[in-house]
């Protein structure tokens, strides 16, 4: 039998057998942690030293592109992972949300980091802030690594997704992370690293694995460092009182269980689509994974003459569901994770008895589909009802972590929103409505108790991710009961393992550090133009000003003509007058195209397009007769590793534009964005 090994500090830890993880769906044994002592002083230290070093001597952009190539290696490996995944009860579907999720959130981030990040190692996080009259002292703010270590502490319902989610952000921050997955499912989260290691594109040191006890090494963490935490609340609440936690400050992260509800609105009732849509997503969500979901609903509130219809309606959807062995064909749910595990569901069921009625689930006749399920840690679904909520009702205190959900009734919306607050935070709540007036009357109140709203109607059920699927790009946490933490959320989770340090002094400064352009810095002006030099030899603040143009009658009329866009402003003179400007004055979007005509190099070179605009701002009007001219200054470049459609290399080029009148004041401000070719190689 395999004896599962740990991967500390570059080595593969592991020989003698501790603990047997039995198979959830059969009992068989599936593999063994391991009983060797761990060097948890070693693992801390060569994580800093190693890992940072490696990271470090890459770049965003080049992380970036690694997270890419561990994500396509895994993807290439994943039926390895999904056959040894079903011993923890994970159907085929369940593996799409657990294996496939932890790849497509790779994926995000390297695509996330190619778009939103630098080339280097700081993050400037703008606005610049004049400080002085003149422009000679500023502010701003850079985000940079840390230098410590990242421990991640994972629950055992994703042992893929739950480690990828919380390393991609980490990896692409630069911070080495150290990795440990819940004991009853670690054999998966084992195999994952182990192909990660194979793929090639994992730095030395940036990533290792504990099997097993974390011992004290919590006891080695410094202030740099940083500790990210899933699983129940009593664990998390522990974890964050150890006194090297409080007495260093170091940052912890917990999402913690959460009794999430779904929220049927009173406008639908059993005629309408949504009410089948609602049915459908309470059955999706208690099934999926065997209900072992964070986010799983676990209170369903509906209007109290709805009850007995929706009960009806998801006892037939629920006695459709096959529970059993996922390689049997046709079996929808498969196990909970372990035994223990369906003991502590089974107790919470009966404590959830003492203030609800049974609808379905309990009757005594479940058998699982599949030869020797009987040793299998299987559970059917069961629902309950709490008839009358006012009197006490346990769904509101009590999670049994499994298929098990509470049908709530209410009497008013209020009612619902003051029931829904009873879960004491949570990590996501489905309101289920036709009506967008009720949408914008609640969503606001559900919000103070929530990390996400899942609004479900027809149109969103077309395209829905589903009330359970917490998403790359938003927000993935909760208040209160939830953990009070926040996990993905876009590139904002990159920003959870960065420091954030407000810098002080001259614009030049601050252009230095920061390897932007700041507004005020000294400028590097060449008798070559910019357009005409190629992605390498470009440098920040380098600039042209150029030559002049006066505004005239003439281009006010014929880019009207042009454009279509005759807007009175332009060409009413009596109504002009009565404006606050006092005269007819100049298409914005002239002013545009004018600078564009000053500083453009025309002839074929280096820039090959221009893709964008942004910070676009129309300051001040131009009017017939004024004379503009305009700065291009070469405001941040970015080295993404792009090649054009027949192969050659290319860098992105962000300009800082500046259009001033004949009276110096700015009349248009903006940044455009440009592919630069490199040299021929």
């Amino acid at each position: 039998m395999s004896v599962l090994k740990s991967f500390i500090a570059g080595q593969w830890v592991g020989e003698k057998a501790a603990k047997a993880l039995p198979s959830a769906v059969n009992g068989d044994i599936v593999a063994h942690t391991h009983d060797d002592t761990l060097d948890f002083r070693e693992a801390v230290q060569y994580g800093r030293k190693v890992g940072g070093k490696s990271l470090m001597a890459m770049d965003f952009q080049e992380r970036a592109l690694a997270l890419k190539a561990m994500a396509m290696y895994l993807q290439e490996h994943k039926k390895e992972l999904y056959a040894l995944s079903m011993h923890t009860g994970s159907t085929k579907g369940d593996n799409g949300i657990d294996i496939d999720g932890g790849f497509g959130t790779l994926f995000s981030y390297a695509s996330m980091g190619r778009r939103e990040l630098p080339s280097g190692n700081v993050l400037h996080e703008g606005p610049v802030i004049p400080l002085g009259k003149n422009n000679h002292f500023a502010g701003t703010h850079i985000m940079v690594p840390r230098g410590g270590v990242a421990v991640h502490i994972d629950a055992y319902n994703f042992p893929v997704w739950g480690m990828l989610e919380k390393f991609a952000p980490t990896f692409l921050a630069g911070m080495p992370s150290i990795v440990k997955p819940a004991t009853s499912t670690c054999y998966v989260t084992e195999l994952a690293v182990r192909l990660m290691q194979e793929s090639g594109a994992l730095p030395e040191g940036s990533l290792q694995l504990i099997i097993g006890s974390t011992g004290d090494l919590f006891d080695h963490l410094e202030e740099q460092d940083v500790v990210t935490f899933t699983g129940s609340a009593a664990t998390a609440r522990k974890l964050k009182n150890h006194p090297n936690i409080i007495n260093r400050s170091i940052p912890f992260n917990a999402e913690a269980d959460s009794l999430n509800s779904a929220i049927l609105a009173p406008d639908v009732t059993p005629e309408h689509e949504e009410f089948d849509i609602f049915v459908k997503e309470i059955r999706r969500e208690m099934t999926a994974k065997a209900g072992q979901k964070c986010t799983a609903i676990r209170r369903i509130l509906v209007p109290k003459d709805q009850v007995n219809a929706v009960c009806d309606k998801l006892k037939e959807q629920l006695s459709k569901v096959t529970v059993g062995d996922p390689a049997v064909e046709g079996v929808r749910m498969g196990a909970l994770a372990s035994v223990d595990q369906l003991e502590d569901v089974k107790a919470n069921i009966q404590e959830l008895f003492k203030t609800s009625e049974l609808v379905v689930g309990g009757e005594g006749n479940f058998k699982p589909t599949g030869d020797g399920t009987e040793k299998g840690a299987f559970i059917e679904p069961h629902l309950l009802l709490c008839r009358n909520p006012e009197n006490g009702c346990g769904a509101h205190d009590i999670e049994a972590f499994g298929p098990v959900a509470t049908v709530i009734p209410y009497d008013t919306i209020e009612d619902a929103l003051e029931l829904s607050a009873k879960g004491r935070g949570s990590l996501v709540t489905t309101l289920t409505t036709r009506d967008p007036a009720i949408a914008a009357r609640i969503v606001p109140a559900l919000a103070a108790y929530h990390g996400r709203l899942h609004l479900l109607n027809a149109e969103a059920a077309k395209e829905s991710t589903g009330h359970g699927s917490p998403l790359p790009m938003l927000k993935h946490g909760g208040p209160g009961r939830a953990g009070g933490g926040e996990e993905l959320g876009g590139i904002r989770a990159v920003h959870h393992y960065l420091q954030r340090t407000s810098i002080q002094g001259s614009p030049t400064m601050l252009a230095a550090v920061t390897g932007e352009y700041v507004r005020g810095a000294e400028l590097i002006e060449y008798e070559v133009h910019p357009f005409r030099r190629h992605f390498e030899d470009l440098q920040i603040n380098e600039s042209l000003l150029t030559h002049r143009r006066t505004v005239t009658e003439a281009d006010i009329v014929n880019f009207g003509c042009l454009s279509g866009d005759h807007f009175y402003m332009h060409f009413d003179d009596i109504a002009a007058r009565e404006s606050q400007f006092g005269k007819r004055i100049a298409h914005g979007y002239f002013v545009l195209s004018a600078a564009a005509g000053l500083f453009v190099s025309p002839g074929e070179g280096p820039v090959l397009a221009n893709y964008g605009l942004d910070t676009l701002r129309f300051i001040e009007p131009v009017a017939p007769g004024d004379t503009i001219r305009a700065r291009l200054t070469c405001k941040r470049k970015i080295d993404q590793g792009r090649t054009s459609p027949d192969g050659h290399p290319q860098g992105v080029v962000v300009w800082d534009v500046q259009v001033h009148n004949q009276n110096d004041e700015m009349v248009a401000s903006y940044d455009i964005l440009t592919l630069v070719a490199k040299k021929p190689q």
